[in-house]
């Protein structure tokens, strides 16, 4: 099973996503990548996931382009600009998913604010990651 997470800079809401849905099933191969990649990925999404006790230290940002001609089982946009700008896949789409997050990395205040609203996103991207995994890939890699 393979799943392709895209947003739009791919430093925050889809890396999260991406080691997530990793972190469910063990045969679960997903990537994450953006319309417009970020330099690096957020310092507060690490800190947020290793509170979750998932490393994100060493992860990067990919530009989507690298993934076009590779085959997905699933292709979800985390955000609504990667919804509308990202290219149409020349590969093997079976599904398209749309589940759009707020971007937490436009959360203001001190950095134990940014963090906090970090963590709302990091829980939000998990229940509503975790229901599609259940309720759809889960399923399907039983049926494998």
């Amino acid at each position: 099973m393979r799943v392709l997470i895209l947003c739009t800079g791919n430093s925050a809401r889809s890396q999260m996503a991406e080691a997530l849905l990793r972190s469910f099933d063990s045969r679960i191969e997903a990537f994450s990548a953006g319309a417009e990649p970020a330099e690096r990925v957020n310092p507060f999404a690490i800190r947020a996931m290793a509170e979750a006790g998932i490393d994100l230290v060493g992860a990067e940002p990919k530009h989507v382009d690298q993934f076009l001609r590779q085959p997905f089982d699933y292709v979800v946009t985390v955000c609504d600009h990667a919804a509308e700008v990202c290219p149409a896949f020349l590969g093997a789409v079976r599904e398209r998913r749309h589940l759009s997050f707020p971007d937490p990395a436009a959360a203001e205040g001190d950095d134990e604010r940014k963090l906090a609203v970090f963590r709302e996103s990091r829980d939000a991207i998990r229940e509503r990651f975790r229901d599609f995994y259940e309720q759809e890939l889960r399923p399907q890699l039983e049926r494998s």
